[in-house]
Protein backbone atom coordinates (compact mmCIF):
# COMPACT_ATOMS: atom_id res chain seq x y z
CA UNK A 1 0.00 0.00 0.00
CA UNK A 2 0.86 3.26 -0.72
CA UNK A 3 1.38 5.54 2.51
CA UNK A 4 1.25 9.28 1.87
CA UNK A 5 3.39 11.56 4.01
CA UNK A 6 0.74 13.08 5.86
CA UNK A 7 1.61 17.39 6.76
CA UNK A 8 -0.47 18.25 9.51
CA UNK A 9 0.27 22.22 9.51
CA UNK A 10 -2.39 21.95 6.02
CA UNK A 11 -4.92 21.10 7.46
CA UNK A 12 -4.51 23.36 10.48
CA UNK A 13 -4.06 25.82 8.03
CA UNK A 14 -7.56 25.15 6.82
CA UNK A 15 -9.30 25.34 10.44
CA UNK A 16 -7.22 28.53 11.94
CA UNK A 17 -10.72 30.02 10.69
CA UNK A 18 -13.12 27.76 10.57
CA UNK A 19 -16.59 28.37 9.31
CA UNK A 20 -18.30 27.73 12.24
CA UNK A 21 -22.25 27.92 11.45
CA UNK A 22 -24.14 29.77 14.57
CA UNK A 23 -26.94 32.18 14.86
CA UNK A 24 -25.26 34.70 17.29
CA UNK A 25 -22.33 36.12 15.66
CA UNK A 26 -20.95 37.82 19.14
CA UNK A 27 -20.20 34.03 19.65
CA UNK A 28 -18.61 33.73 16.32
CA UNK A 29 -15.05 34.56 18.14
CA UNK A 30 -15.56 32.56 21.37
CA UNK A 31 -16.45 29.67 18.97
CA UNK A 32 -13.54 30.08 16.92
CA UNK A 33 -11.19 29.97 20.20
CA UNK A 34 -12.87 27.20 21.26
CA UNK A 35 -12.62 25.42 18.13
CA UNK A 36 -8.64 25.71 17.63
CA UNK A 37 -8.51 25.24 21.61
CA UNK A 38 -10.16 21.92 21.34
CA UNK A 39 -8.44 20.77 18.21
CA UNK A 40 -5.12 21.13 19.25
CA UNK A 41 -5.73 19.40 22.49
CA UNK A 42 -6.97 16.31 20.56
CA UNK A 43 -3.76 16.67 18.08
CA UNK A 44 -1.40 16.92 21.48
CA UNK A 45 -3.56 13.94 23.26
CA UNK A 46 -2.97 11.70 20.21
CA UNK A 47 0.81 12.76 19.99
CA UNK A 48 0.90 10.85 23.71
CA UNK A 49 -0.96 8.10 22.51
CA UNK A 50 -4.17 9.62 24.81
CA UNK A 51 -6.64 8.56 21.97
CA UNK A 52 -9.68 8.20 24.15
CA UNK A 53 -9.02 12.18 25.35
CA UNK A 54 -8.28 13.28 21.65
CA UNK A 55 -11.32 11.25 20.86
CA UNK A 56 -12.96 13.34 23.40
CA UNK A 57 -11.48 16.78 22.29
CA UNK A 58 -12.23 16.12 18.65
CA UNK A 59 -16.05 15.54 18.89
CA UNK A 60 -16.07 19.09 20.95
CA UNK A 61 -14.66 20.68 17.63
CA UNK A 62 -17.61 18.51 16.14
CA UNK A 63 -19.87 19.93 18.11
CA UNK A 64 -19.27 23.55 17.04
CA UNK A 65 -18.50 22.74 13.74
CA UNK A 66 -19.75 19.28 12.07
CA UNK A 67 -18.30 20.39 8.72
CA UNK A 68 -14.74 20.19 8.69
CA UNK A 69 -12.98 16.68 6.85
CA UNK A 70 -9.86 17.11 9.02
CA UNK A 71 -12.20 16.33 12.38
CA UNK A 72 -14.15 12.78 11.07
CA UNK A 73 -10.12 11.73 9.94
CA UNK A 74 -8.39 12.21 13.01
CA UNK A 75 -11.25 10.93 14.55
CA UNK A 76 -10.95 7.99 12.46
CA UNK A 77 -7.34 7.17 13.20
CA UNK A 78 -7.85 7.43 17.28
CA UNK A 79 -10.82 4.77 16.75
CA UNK A 80 -8.51 2.35 15.11
CA UNK A 81 -5.67 2.97 17.83
CA UNK A 82 -8.87 2.10 20.35
CA UNK A 83 -9.61 -1.11 18.53
CA UNK A 84 -13.18 0.73 17.94
CA UNK A 85 -13.15 -0.55 14.39
CA UNK A 86 -16.43 0.08 13.32
CA UNK A 87 -16.68 3.50 14.88
CA UNK A 88 -13.09 4.41 12.80
CA UNK A 89 -14.84 2.81 9.94
CA UNK A 90 -17.67 5.28 9.86
CA UNK A 91 -15.61 8.38 10.68
CA UNK A 92 -13.34 7.70 8.09
CA UNK A 93 -15.59 7.33 5.41
CA UNK A 94 -17.86 10.34 6.72
CA UNK A 95 -13.85 12.30 6.07
CA UNK A 96 -13.82 11.14 2.46
CA UNK A 97 -17.79 12.09 1.81
CA UNK A 98 -16.99 15.68 3.18
CA UNK A 99 -14.28 15.96 0.95
CA UNK A 100 -13.64 12.90 -2.09
CA UNK A 101 -10.85 14.13 -3.48
CA UNK A 102 -8.97 14.18 0.10
CA UNK A 103 -5.66 11.71 -1.58
CA UNK A 104 -5.06 10.94 2.45
CA UNK A 105 -8.43 10.42 3.49
CA UNK A 106 -8.71 7.78 1.04
CA UNK A 107 -5.46 6.48 1.50
CA UNK A 108 -5.90 6.01 5.23
CA UNK A 109 -9.51 4.62 4.73
CA UNK A 110 -7.91 2.60 1.89
CA UNK A 111 -4.94 1.14 4.87
CA UNK A 112 -8.12 0.45 7.06
CA UNK A 113 -9.71 -1.78 5.25
CA UNK A 114 -6.67 -3.16 4.58
CA UNK A 115 -6.32 -3.92 7.88
CA UNK A 116 -9.68 -5.15 8.96
CA UNK A 117 -9.16 -8.02 5.46
CA UNK A 118 -12.08 -6.66 4.02
CA UNK A 119 -10.47 -6.51 0.18
CA UNK A 120 -14.06 -5.62 -0.94
CA UNK A 121 -14.09 -2.39 0.11
CA UNK A 122 -10.42 -1.97 -0.01
CA UNK A 123 -10.39 -2.54 -3.79
CA UNK A 124 -13.35 0.21 -4.14
CA UNK A 125 -11.26 2.56 -1.90
CA UNK A 126 -8.15 2.19 -3.97
CA UNK A 127 -9.63 2.40 -7.40
CA UNK A 128 -10.40 5.89 -6.46
CA UNK A 129 -6.65 6.41 -5.44
CA UNK A 130 -5.42 5.26 -8.68
CA UNK A 131 -6.44 8.86 -10.45
CA UNK A 132 -3.40 10.12 -8.01
CA UNK A 133 -0.86 7.74 -8.01
CA UNK A 134 -0.73 5.03 -10.56
CA UNK A 135 1.38 2.84 -8.19
CA UNK A 136 -1.93 2.24 -6.50
CA UNK A 137 -2.86 0.38 -9.68
CA UNK A 138 -0.18 -2.32 -8.13
CA UNK A 139 -2.02 -2.16 -5.22
CA UNK A 140 -5.06 -3.41 -6.88
CA UNK A 141 -3.32 -5.95 -8.97
CA UNK A 142 -2.28 -7.42 -5.61
CA UNK A 143 -6.02 -7.06 -4.09
CA UNK A 144 -7.71 -8.58 -6.77
CA UNK A 145 -4.95 -11.69 -6.27
CA UNK A 146 -6.33 -11.98 -3.13
CA UNK A 147 -9.52 -11.85 -3.97
CA UNK A 148 -8.84 -14.63 -6.26
CA UNK A 149 -9.73 -12.25 -9.55
CA UNK A 150 -6.60 -13.23 -11.31
CA UNK A 151 -7.38 -12.11 -14.60
CA UNK A 152 -8.37 -8.48 -13.66
CA UNK A 153 -4.92 -8.69 -11.50
CA UNK A 154 -2.95 -9.85 -15.00
CA UNK A 155 -5.09 -7.22 -16.85
CA UNK A 156 -3.80 -4.74 -14.61
CA UNK A 157 -0.05 -5.90 -14.16
CA UNK A 158 0.33 -5.45 -18.62
CA UNK A 159 -1.06 -2.26 -18.11
CA UNK A 160 1.70 -0.92 -15.88
CA UNK A 161 4.64 -3.21 -17.95
CA UNK A 162 3.40 -1.36 -21.00
CA UNK A 163 3.42 2.06 -19.36
CA UNK A 164 6.45 2.08 -16.89
CA UNK A 165 8.41 -1.26 -18.34
CA UNK A 166 9.12 -4.44 -16.23
CA UNK A 167 9.67 -4.85 -12.76
CA UNK A 168 10.72 -6.40 -10.11
CA UNK A 169 7.82 -6.62 -8.34
CA UNK A 170 5.43 -6.93 -10.60
CA UNK A 171 6.78 -10.29 -12.09
CA UNK A 172 6.64 -11.75 -8.87
CA UNK A 173 2.88 -10.99 -8.37
CA UNK A 174 2.67 -12.35 -11.65
CA UNK A 175 4.29 -15.28 -11.55
CA UNK A 176 2.67 -16.44 -8.55
CA UNK A 177 -0.74 -15.69 -10.70
CA UNK A 178 0.87 -18.34 -13.48
CA UNK A 179 1.90 -20.80 -10.34
CA UNK A 180 -1.50 -20.39 -8.94
CA UNK A 181 -3.73 -20.30 -12.19
CA UNK A 182 -1.18 -23.04 -13.70
CA UNK A 183 -1.04 -21.18 -16.70
CA UNK A 184 1.98 -22.05 -17.68
CA UNK A 185 1.55 -21.54 -21.59
CA UNK A 186 0.19 -18.05 -20.86
CA UNK A 187 3.69 -16.96 -19.12
CA UNK A 188 5.96 -18.44 -21.10
CA UNK A 189 3.54 -16.59 -24.01
CA UNK A 190 4.33 -13.17 -21.74
CA UNK A 191 8.25 -14.00 -21.73
CA UNK A 192 8.18 -14.72 -25.74
CA UNK A 193 6.87 -11.25 -26.49
CA UNK A 194 9.07 -9.44 -24.09
CA UNK A 195 12.05 -11.17 -25.89
CA UNK A 196 9.96 -10.29 -29.51
CA UNK A 197 9.82 -6.35 -27.76
CA UNK A 198 12.66 -5.91 -26.70
CA UNK A 199 15.58 -9.02 -28.38
CA UNK A 200 18.70 -6.95 -26.66
CA UNK A 201 17.40 -7.53 -22.97
CA UNK A 202 19.75 -10.23 -21.70
CA UNK A 203 16.97 -10.76 -18.69
CA UNK A 204 13.99 -11.90 -21.17
CA UNK A 205 16.37 -14.69 -22.72
CA UNK A 206 17.24 -15.85 -19.31
CA UNK A 207 13.42 -16.33 -17.95
CA UNK A 208 12.46 -17.75 -21.28
CA UNK A 209 14.93 -20.59 -21.07
CA UNK A 210 14.12 -21.36 -17.24
CA UNK A 211 10.73 -21.51 -18.12
CA UNK A 212 11.27 -23.68 -20.92
CA UNK A 213 13.36 -25.96 -19.15
CA UNK A 214 10.74 -25.63 -16.24
CA UNK A 215 8.01 -26.73 -18.85
CA UNK A 216 10.28 -29.66 -20.27
CA UNK A 217 10.55 -28.01 -23.39
CA UNK A 218 14.49 -28.26 -23.52
CA UNK A 219 14.93 -28.05 -27.56
CA UNK A 220 13.22 -24.19 -27.35
CA UNK A 221 15.55 -23.21 -24.36
CA UNK A 222 18.56 -24.82 -26.44
CA UNK A 223 17.78 -22.65 -29.33
CA UNK A 224 17.01 -19.81 -26.68
CA UNK A 225 20.10 -19.91 -25.34
CA UNK A 226 21.87 -20.00 -28.39
CA UNK A 227 20.11 -16.98 -29.70
CA UNK A 228 21.25 -15.24 -26.60
CA UNK A 229 24.23 -16.11 -27.19
CA UNK A 230 24.77 -15.00 -30.81
CA UNK A 231 23.01 -11.28 -29.64
CA UNK A 232 25.36 -11.31 -26.38
CA UNK A 233 28.59 -13.08 -27.30
CA UNK A 234 29.60 -11.77 -23.44
CA UNK A 235 27.08 -13.25 -21.43
CA UNK A 236 27.79 -15.01 -18.37
CA UNK A 237 24.69 -16.47 -16.93
CA UNK A 238 23.83 -17.85 -20.35
CA UNK A 239 25.87 -20.59 -19.67
CA UNK A 240 24.00 -21.35 -16.59
CA UNK A 241 21.74 -22.91 -19.28
CA UNK A 242 24.10 -23.71 -21.85
CA UNK A 243 26.49 -26.25 -20.21
CA UNK A 244 23.60 -28.72 -19.22
CA UNK A 245 22.42 -28.54 -22.62
CA UNK A 246 26.05 -29.42 -24.27
CA UNK A 247 26.09 -31.98 -21.52
CA UNK A 248 22.83 -33.69 -22.85
CA UNK A 249 23.98 -33.79 -26.25
CA UNK A 250 27.50 -35.18 -25.36
CA UNK A 251 29.25 -32.32 -26.36
CA UNK A 252 31.93 -31.82 -23.70
CA UNK A 253 34.33 -29.45 -25.21
CA UNK A 254 31.63 -26.79 -25.14
CA UNK A 255 30.22 -28.40 -22.04
CA UNK A 256 33.20 -27.63 -20.63
CA UNK A 257 34.20 -24.63 -22.22
CA UNK A 258 30.24 -23.22 -20.70
CA UNK A 259 31.31 -24.33 -17.18
CA UNK A 260 35.00 -22.59 -17.19
CA UNK A 261 32.83 -19.21 -17.82
CA UNK A 262 30.40 -20.11 -14.86
CA UNK A 263 33.17 -21.14 -11.88
CA UNK A 264 35.13 -18.12 -12.97
CA UNK A 265 32.27 -15.67 -13.66
CA UNK A 266 31.85 -12.86 -11.06
CA UNK A 267 28.74 -12.02 -11.77
CA UNK A 268 27.39 -15.80 -10.86
CA UNK A 269 26.29 -16.28 -7.15
CA UNK A 270 28.36 -18.60 -5.23
CA UNK A 271 25.43 -20.90 -4.93
CA UNK A 272 24.99 -21.52 -8.75
CA UNK A 273 28.61 -21.70 -9.13
CA UNK A 274 28.56 -25.17 -6.58
CA UNK A 275 26.26 -26.73 -8.64
CA UNK A 276 27.79 -26.28 -12.09
CA UNK A 277 31.36 -27.37 -9.81
CA UNK A 278 29.18 -30.47 -8.34
CA UNK A 279 28.08 -31.66 -12.04
CA UNK A 280 31.38 -30.47 -13.73
CA UNK A 281 33.13 -33.00 -10.90
CA UNK A 282 30.60 -35.58 -11.61
CA UNK A 283 31.55 -35.50 -15.36
CA UNK A 284 35.17 -35.78 -14.92
CA UNK A 285 34.45 -38.73 -12.47
CA UNK A 286 33.24 -40.61 -15.25
CA UNK A 287 35.10 -39.03 -17.70
CA UNK A 288 38.50 -38.79 -16.44
CA UNK A 289 40.40 -37.71 -19.01
CA UNK A 290 39.07 -33.94 -18.73
CA UNK A 291 40.38 -33.96 -15.10
CA UNK A 292 43.19 -31.48 -16.18
CA UNK A 293 40.57 -28.85 -17.28
CA UNK A 294 38.67 -29.07 -13.55
CA UNK A 295 41.80 -28.47 -12.07
CA UNK A 296 41.81 -25.23 -14.25
CA UNK A 297 38.77 -24.13 -13.49
CA UNK A 298 38.98 -25.10 -10.02
CA UNK A 299 42.49 -23.59 -9.39
CA UNK A 300 40.42 -19.84 -9.04
CA UNK A 301 37.63 -21.26 -7.21
CA UNK A 302 39.86 -22.45 -4.56
CA UNK A 303 40.77 -18.74 -4.01
CA UNK A 304 36.88 -17.73 -3.69
CA UNK A 305 36.27 -18.19 -0.09
CA UNK A 306 33.33 -20.08 -0.52
CA UNK A 307 33.42 -22.75 1.64
CA UNK A 308 31.07 -24.89 0.15
CA UNK A 309 32.97 -25.19 -3.24
CA UNK A 310 36.02 -25.81 -0.93
CA UNK A 311 34.20 -29.23 0.71
CA UNK A 312 32.92 -30.17 -2.78
CA UNK A 313 36.93 -30.24 -4.18
CA UNK A 314 37.46 -32.04 -1.10
CA UNK A 315 35.10 -34.69 -1.40
CA UNK A 316 36.21 -34.73 -5.19
CA UNK A 317 39.72 -35.54 -4.40
CA UNK A 318 38.71 -37.69 -1.20
CA UNK A 319 37.29 -40.18 -3.78
CA UNK A 320 40.04 -39.85 -6.25
CA UNK A 321 42.47 -40.97 -3.14
CA UNK A 322 44.43 -38.12 -3.43
CA UNK A 323 44.58 -37.06 0.36
CA UNK A 324 47.21 -34.58 0.41
CA UNK A 325 44.95 -32.46 -2.01
CA UNK A 326 41.68 -33.36 -0.31
CA UNK A 327 43.26 -32.20 2.80
CA UNK A 328 44.33 -28.94 1.19
CA UNK A 329 41.02 -28.10 0.92
CA UNK A 330 39.11 -29.14 3.80
CA UNK A 331 41.50 -27.29 6.12
CA UNK A 332 40.60 -23.66 3.97
CA UNK A 333 36.63 -24.82 4.71
CA UNK A 334 37.66 -25.29 8.26
CA UNK A 335 39.17 -21.71 8.26
CA UNK A 336 36.34 -20.44 7.02
CA UNK A 337 33.49 -22.79 9.01
CA UNK A 338 35.65 -23.31 12.24
CA UNK A 339 31.98 -24.83 13.44
CA UNK A 340 31.14 -27.21 10.82
CA UNK A 341 31.50 -30.70 12.79
CA UNK A 342 31.66 -32.84 9.07
CA UNK A 343 35.13 -31.04 7.88
CA UNK A 344 36.70 -30.90 11.22
CA UNK A 345 36.03 -34.83 11.34
CA UNK A 346 37.58 -34.77 7.97
CA UNK A 347 40.68 -33.21 8.77
CA UNK A 348 41.42 -35.14 11.73
CA UNK A 349 41.08 -38.35 9.81
CA UNK A 350 42.64 -37.35 6.86
CA UNK A 351 45.99 -36.33 9.47
CA UNK A 352 45.49 -39.65 10.59
CA UNK A 353 45.77 -41.37 7.38
CA UNK A 354 48.67 -38.83 6.17
CA UNK A 355 50.91 -39.78 9.54
CA UNK A 356 50.29 -36.64 10.91
CA UNK A 357 49.91 -37.52 14.46
CA UNK A 358 51.66 -34.87 16.37
CA UNK A 359 49.17 -32.28 14.46
CA UNK A 360 46.67 -34.73 15.48
CA UNK A 361 47.78 -34.27 19.10
CA UNK A 362 48.22 -30.87 19.05
CA UNK A 363 44.75 -30.35 17.50
CA UNK A 364 43.01 -32.93 19.70
CA UNK A 365 43.10 -30.62 22.90
CA UNK A 366 41.55 -27.81 21.29
CA UNK A 367 38.96 -30.35 19.42
CA UNK A 368 37.71 -32.04 22.67
CA UNK A 369 37.39 -28.70 24.50
CA UNK A 370 34.60 -27.91 21.83
CA UNK A 371 33.13 -31.81 21.38
CA UNK A 372 33.23 -33.08 24.70
CA UNK A 373 31.74 -35.82 24.42
CA UNK A 374 32.20 -36.84 21.04
CA UNK A 375 33.66 -40.39 20.94
CA UNK A 376 35.48 -40.51 17.57
CA UNK A 377 37.73 -37.43 18.22
CA UNK A 378 39.16 -39.63 21.87
CA UNK A 379 39.31 -42.41 19.28
CA UNK A 380 41.45 -40.19 16.85
CA UNK A 381 43.17 -38.83 20.06
CA UNK A 382 44.39 -42.20 21.09
CA UNK A 383 45.46 -43.87 17.68
CA UNK A 384 47.67 -40.94 17.37
CA UNK A 385 49.33 -41.05 20.71
CA UNK A 386 49.82 -44.90 20.00
CA UNK A 387 51.62 -43.92 17.28
CA UNK A 388 53.27 -41.52 18.94
CA UNK A 389 54.68 -44.11 21.68
CA UNK A 390 52.83 -42.75 24.42
CA UNK A 391 50.56 -45.28 25.51
CA UNK A 392 49.73 -44.31 29.17
CA UNK A 393 48.04 -40.88 27.39
CA UNK A 394 46.36 -42.85 24.66
CA UNK A 395 44.71 -45.23 27.80
CA UNK A 396 43.36 -42.32 29.93
CA UNK A 397 41.95 -40.86 25.93
CA UNK A 398 40.33 -44.36 25.07
CA UNK A 399 38.78 -44.83 28.60
CA UNK A 400 37.03 -41.94 28.57
CA UNK A 401 36.09 -41.54 25.07
CA UNK A 402 34.27 -45.93 25.49
CA UNK A 403 31.76 -44.04 28.02
CA UNK A 404 30.29 -41.83 25.35
CA UNK A 405 29.64 -45.05 22.77
CA UNK A 406 25.63 -44.82 21.92
CA UNK A 407 25.43 -48.12 20.00
CA UNK A 408 27.81 -48.33 17.59
CA UNK A 409 29.70 -51.69 17.26
CA UNK A 410 32.09 -50.82 14.94
CA UNK A 411 33.25 -47.41 16.90
CA UNK A 412 33.57 -49.96 20.00
CA UNK A 413 35.86 -52.63 18.39
CA UNK A 414 37.94 -49.85 17.10
CA UNK A 415 38.15 -48.45 20.52
CA UNK A 416 38.92 -52.00 21.99
CA UNK A 417 41.84 -52.61 19.23
CA UNK A 418 43.42 -49.61 20.03
CA UNK A 419 43.03 -50.03 23.85
CA UNK A 420 45.07 -53.63 23.05
CA UNK A 421 47.66 -51.80 21.06
CA UNK A 422 48.37 -49.42 24.16
CA UNK A 423 48.35 -52.08 26.43
CA UNK A 424 51.05 -54.08 24.22
CA UNK A 425 52.98 -51.07 24.34
CA UNK A 426 53.33 -51.00 27.85
CA UNK A 427 54.01 -54.84 27.57
CA UNK A 428 50.35 -55.75 29.37
CA UNK A 429 49.97 -58.61 27.30
CA UNK A 430 47.11 -59.77 29.35
CA UNK A 431 45.09 -57.10 29.28
CA UNK A 432 46.30 -56.40 25.63
CA UNK A 433 44.75 -59.60 24.45
CA UNK A 434 41.42 -58.97 26.80
CA UNK A 435 40.76 -56.53 24.67
CA UNK A 436 41.74 -58.16 21.38
CA UNK A 437 39.35 -60.48 22.25
CA UNK A 438 36.48 -58.16 22.81
CA UNK A 439 37.07 -56.48 19.39
CA UNK A 440 36.93 -59.84 17.42
CA UNK A 441 33.89 -60.75 19.61
CA UNK A 442 32.07 -57.88 18.28
CA UNK A 443 33.39 -57.99 14.97
CA UNK A 444 32.24 -61.33 14.45
CA UNK A 445 28.75 -60.35 15.88
CA UNK A 446 28.32 -58.05 13.17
Amino acid sequence: MKKQTYILLIFIGSLIFPKIHHAQNDDLGNNEDKFQEFFYEALKQKGIENYDRSVEALLKCIDIDNSVPVLYFELGKNYNQLKNFGAAEDALKKAVDKDPDNEWFLDELYGFYVSQNDYDKAIKAVKQLVKYHPDYKEDLASLYVRVEKYDDALEILDELDDAFGISISRDIMRNRIYEVTGRKKDQIKNLEERVENNPDKESNYLALIYRYSENNEKDKAFETAKELLKINPNSQLVHLALYKFYLDEDNAEKAIESMKIVVNSSEIKPEAKLKVLTDFVQFVGNNPQYEADLVEATSMVSDSNNSKTLIELGQYHLAKNNKEKALEYYETAHQLEPDNFGVLRNVMLLYLDLKKYNLVNDKSAEVLEKYPSQPLFYLINGVALNELNQPKKALVSLETGLDYIIEDPKMEADFYNQLSKAYTLLNNTVKAKAFTDKAKQIETSN
